[in-house]
C-alpha cells in the first residue's frame, strides 16, 4: 500500500525480473515511520522463487517459521537504512529536524539540511510555522537525491535469485488503492507487468497509458496514523 497509514510516503520504485523459469516484482518504498525511528526503504519482493531473508531462529518456534512460509510463499522483505542516524534529527521529538542548519549522511554522502524555503520549490507545505518534520524533509530527499534514498541495485536484489535479469524498471505508474479494496488484477498497469513477467512485451505497459500516482501528494492518509 502506497498510502501505509504508519509510513509517510516520499519515493517509489518498481523493478521487473525474468527468467525461463522465474519472475520477481520488486516495489521500493523510501518513507518515514516514526515508530522506526530513522527514514528507511521498505524493499517488497513478490516471485516464484525467492532468497529468505527470514530464518526459523527470527521466530519463537519451528512451527511458526513453517506458518510463515505457508502464509507468505511468494513474497518477502527486507529493510534498508540509507540515512545514518545523528544530531539532525531532534533530541526531545525525533519525528522533527534539529533547528539550524544541519548536516545529514546519505548513503556517507554528506547532505545539508536546506533552508525553509527550499521545501516549497518541491510542493512541500510545510506543516508547521518554526519546525520541519522528519518525513517533509525525506520527501525533499526524494525530490533532490532520488537515487541515494530509493535502493541499490544489490538492495532490490536482496531476495531475487542471482540469475534472474532486470527486464523492466519503472518510477512512476498507477498503483492500486489496496486500502479501499482495489485488487491489482483490476487494474490495467498490473495486469500488463503480469503479461510481462509472464512472457510478454514491454509495449504491452506503455499501451496502457494510465495516469502514474505513485507520487507521494496522491497518498495524503499515508503516515497519518
Amino acid at each position: 500500500m502506497l498510502d501505509n497509514g504508519y509510513v509517510y510516503l516520499a519515493a517509489s520504485r518498481l523493478s521487473l525480473f525474468r527468467s525461463s523459469s522465474d519472475w520477481a516484482m520488486v516495489v521500493e518504498i523510501f518513507g518515514f515511520s516514526p515508530r522506526a525511528g530513522v527514514p528507511d526503504i521498505h524493499v517488497y519482493t513478490f516471485g516464484s522463487r525467492l532468497r529468505r531473508t527470514r530464518r526459523e531462529s527470527d521466530f519463537i518456534s519451528a512451527a511458526a517459521f513453517e506458518t510463515y512460509l505457508a502464509n507468505n510463499s511468494n513474497n518477502e522483505s527486507t529493510f534498508i537504512f540509507p540515512i545514518e542516524e545523528g544530531g539532525w534529527q531532534d533530541d526531545s521529538n525525533g519525528e522533527l529536524l534539529a533547528r539550524g542548519r544541519q548536516e545529514v549522511l546519505v548513503r556517507g554522502l554528506a547532505y545539508p539540511t536546506p533552508p525553509r524555503e527550499a521545501y516549497a520549490q518541491h510542493g512541500i507545505a510545510l506543516a508547521l510555522p518554526e519546525d520541519v518534520e522528519v518525513f517533509e524533509f525525506c520527501r525533499w530527499l526524494a525530490a533532490t537525491a532520488r537515487d541515494r534514498v530509493l535502493g541499490t541495485e544489490e538492495d532490490r536484489r536482496t531476495c531475487v535469485p542471482d540469475e534472474l535479469p532486470l527486464i523492466l524498471q519503472v518510477d512512476e505508474w498507477h498503483h492500486p488503492d489496496v486500502l479501499n479494496g482495489e485488487r491489482p488484477s483490476a487494474v490495467p498497469t498490473f495486469r500488463a507487468l503480469a503479461e510481462i513477467l509472464a512472457g510478454g512485451s514491454e509495449a504491452g505497459l506503455a499501451a496502457v497509458r494510465e495516469k502514474p500516482n505513485t507520487h507521494w501528494s496522491n497518498w495524503p492518509d499515508a503516515g497519518t496514523l
